[in-house]
């Protein structure tokens, strides 16, 4: 080869690099981080407006979502480095943090601020009291999951003993709870959506309670990055924060309808009716939190909870667990 080819080739070798570095750089560009969610729910809402409506790619992020279907799987993603952020019950970090974990997982974000869950009864009714359920039996959830604790929780506070005054099962798996229901076992049963609506338009149940309302305002699920992931990105978890922000705020203003058109990519082979009807659930019941910030009695209220099932030996600190830094300056901004 002489050396006029050898120059040519060598120009092409070096114009070529050059643009597949351009090419790089400009599809690069943004900040790769990898979410991972604890299942796919109409429940999270705001986030699912946020990267729809490309509110991370305007702070200069890359989302790769993927769904772990399980609080388990969702933290050890994150405590293993397979994911950046997770988004869960911030009961798994006060778990991990009383396992001794040195480098635990830090809540730095609310997303909902009820339970996502409700009580489903045989016949429609407007003056169900929880008094109602004395002496029945419901189909519960799993014995120390989250739903099955906040439904313990709202008995006892209102003065029913479960397992003496009620009875609650717990040995169906969450998926054939609805089906048992429909045959005949209970006379309740707690379903999350897309179930609790379903039933209500077969006529196979009805809603007579709302978990969430009945709770209060349980920090039912955040946004959480281990100490030193946050350490070394303050300024990813910082842009995080601010599209979640704005997700939320999209939501608060907008009408469930739009909301569910937005939002209906994420769930492909959902009746858009059926998602614009439990969108209005939620926002009915003020679900989405209109700000990230993590306060301390929403913790203080986690912990309750998780104390009052036997679930909890050990509190955490709040200044160790949540860290509100990050929404704060959103907010303000």
């Amino acid at each position: 080869m002489n050396k006029f080819k050898v120059s040519i080739c060598f120009i092409l070798i070096v114009s070529l690099m050059t643009f597949l570095m351009t090419s790089c750089t400009t599809k690069q560009g943004n900040k790769k981080v990898v979410l991972n969610e604890v299942v796919r729910s109409i429940f999270y809402a705001p986030q699912y407006v946020a990267l729809e409506k490309g509110f991370f790619e305007e702070a200069g992020l890359e989302i790769t979502l993927e769904t772990a279907w399980g609080a388990d799987k969702s933290m050890t993603a994150l405590v293993s480095g397979n994911a950046d952020i997770g988004l869960m019950g911030p009961e798994a970090s006060v778990y991990v943090y009383n396992e001794g974990k040195e480098d635990f997982a830090v809540n730095f974000a609310l997303l909902t601020q009820k339970a996502g869950n409700f009580l489903i009864g045989r016949k429609p009714t407007d003056s169900f009291t929880w008094s109602d359920v004395k002496g029945t039996t419901i189909i519960g959830g799993r014995k120390g999951g989250m739903p099955e604790m906040v439904l313990e929780y709202i008995l006892k506070q209102n003065n029913i003993i479960p397992y003496e005054d009620v009875n609650i099962i717990n040995n169906i798996n969450y998926t054939a709870t609805a089906g048992s229901f429909i045959s005949g076992i209970g006379n309740y049963t707690a379903e999350f959506e897309p179930t609790a609506s379903t039933l209500e338009n077969e006529n196979k149940g009805f809603v007579v309670a709302s978990l969430g309302t009945s709770s209060g305002n349980v920090p039912y699920t955040s946004y959480m990055a281990t100490k030193e992931y946050i350490s070394k990105n303050e300024d990813t978890i910082l842009d995080f924060t601010n599209a979640i922000y704005k997700g939320q705020l999209w939501v608060d203003s907008h009408e469930p309808a739009e909301i569910a058109k937005v939002i209906s990519p994420f769930f492909e082979g959902t009746d858009l009716d059926l998602i614009t009807q439990i969108v209005k659930r939620y926002k009915d019941q003020d679900t989405w939190c209109k700000t990230p910030v993590f306060k301390e009695e929403s913790l203080d209220l986690l912990q309750t909870i998780l104390k009052s099932a036997g679930e909890l030996e050990k509190e955490v600190p709040y200044e160790d667990l949540v860290i509100t830094e990050y929404a704060e300056k959103v907010i303000g901004q």
